[in-house]
């Protein structure tokens, strides 16, 4: 397994390395940590270099829990396109496009937002109690979705319960991951990342064809179940190793902005989830727009979710190579060559849409997964859940506007989604300068440096 090679800034001192497809190899990034075991470095904890278990039974039932647990929460996420469409072409529900764009933003953001509480949570106590919750949580919010017939029941049941419960689940999840994988930590943290998109190519064929016969409400309490049983397997199997940091608080720490490098990826994540939750959302209804099938708008759902699959465990691979902060640039270029290049002038063609697809899935699916370990190279491990849970913090301001700023621009643009696809463009390439401005915060400006 190639290691890096430790620098020290402000020294003279310096080695040779062996260069890596004309890479310079950078080793690892260490700073002074402070007290708290919150510092600048690179997720590096004193003493136990080589404690990482890097594989294992052990360490890969982890990850098949992690897996199951953001099964459950991120597949939510995913299927949010389905029931938006869904709800649009049923005069019946009652609900418009601005409603909607509401409902399910406030979902996406209590999931984030929390995360300022539940990563510092994960680091003081472990995953365990958190997921409990997560999963109680997660039941009881389908199970009250299903039976909402008015605008504020559905605000509350699915908007901010499932919302929280989603934050219990994915955050620890998520940073149960680097406590057993250092050097491997992309590829695995990719890996357990497929469980969204696995997720989001299941629940879209499902609940269409579960609207279709037993309806909406009956369609929800079918995906509780689904759900429920996923998490509770989670329960069993997710774990943390190291002992918290010394003394550690379970209360926010916003003194971690101090540390430009967290500063400049939080941005670049804002910026990022701002990009990728518009067309996440609104694909499907820029296909009905466009005049094709219902049924063709949920399979171009599915392939964005398939193909990101794909795209989780690849960008982790080559994270772990290249690093996470080059392998998401590269990932935010083909997304931007899927706006510009394929969407804008093909976008009303049945190719030009699955093109878009299937570019748009890679692309998201590597960039949802690299954003967590290019934090834990930013932090101690012991500190990955505090880190973790303030960048998603921050990233929920995005998610929280995204779509309802989405929703005034289509009637602005007379039905049109070109103005979409501009901003959603532009938001992707703002990405591109913040992950370069963190990167060259740690390493300096060498682009061909690995991290």
């Amino acid at each position: 397994m190639h290691r890096y090679i430790q620098i020290f800034p402000h020294s003279n001192l310096s080695k040779t390395t062996t260069a890596v497809d004309s890479l310079t190899s950078v080793a690892e990034v260490r700073s002074k940590k402070d007290k708290d075991g919150v510092g600048d470095g690179d997720g590096r904890v004193d003493g136990d270099d080589d404690a990482y278990p890097e594989g294992g039974l052990r360490s890969w039932l982890v990850v098949f829990g992690c897996w199951l647990a953001m099964f459950a929460s991120l597949g939510l996420m995913n299927v949010l396109a389905t029931f938006q469409s869904y709800l649009l072409t049923n005069p019946a529900s009652g609900y418009n496009t601005g409603t909607m764009a509401w409902i399910f933003s406030l979902y996406t953001f209590a999931s984030f937002v929390l995360g300022l509480y539940v990563g510092p949570l994960f680091d003081k106590y472990g995953p365990h109690w958190l997921i409990l919750s997560g999963t109680v949580c997660l039941a009881v919010s389908l199970v009250l979705s299903s039976l909402s017939y008015e605008f504020w029941h559905f605000l509350l049941a699915f908007g901010i319960l499932s919302g929280l419960s989603g934050s219990m689940l994915f955050t620890p999840a998520v940073a149960a991951i680097g406590h057993f994988f250092k050097e491997r930590r992309g590829f695995a943290t990719g890996v357990a990342m497929t469980a969204g998109s696995v997720s989001g190519v299941l629940f879209p064929l499902v609940l269409q064809r579960l609207y279709v016969t037993v309806g909406l409400a009956w369609a929800v309490r079918t995906l509780a179940v689904i759900c429920l049983v996923a998490t509770i397997v989670a329960n069993f199997l997710v774990r943390s190793r190291l002992p918290p940091a010394k003394n550690a608080s379970p209360h926010p720490d916003i003194r971690i902005f101090n540390n430009k490098g967290f500063a400049w990826t939080a941005a670049a994540a804002f910026l990022l989830e701002f990009a990728i939750f518009i067309p996440m959302t609104y694909t499907s209804s820029y296909t009905l727009s466009k005049g094709f099938s219902q049924a063709f708008s949920f399979n171009i759902v599915a392939i964005i979710n398939a193909t990101s699959v794909v795209g989780r465990v690849v960008g982790g691979y080559w994270a772990d190579s290249l690093g996470p902060f080059n392998t998401s640039v590269a990932a935010v270029c083909v997304s931007i060559f899927a706006c510009f290049g394929i969407l804008l002038p093909a976008g009303g063609t049945k190719p030009g849409i699955v093109i878009f697809a299937l570019l748009f899935g890679f692309a998201s699916g590597s960039n949802i997964s690299l954003v967590p370990v290019s934090i834990s190279r930013l932090c101690t491990t012991q500190a990955y859940g505090r880190y973790y849970g303030t960048c998603y913090t921050v990233v929920s301001m995005a998610v929280l506007v995204a779509v309802p700023i989405a929703s005034r621009v289509v009637p602005l643009d007379r039905g049109d989604y070109r103005g979409l696809v501009v901003i959603t463009g532009a938001a992707y390439m703002a990405s591109i300068f913040a992950f370069l401005m963190a990167k060259a915060s740690v390493v300096g400006w060498n682009l061909w440096t690995i991290f």
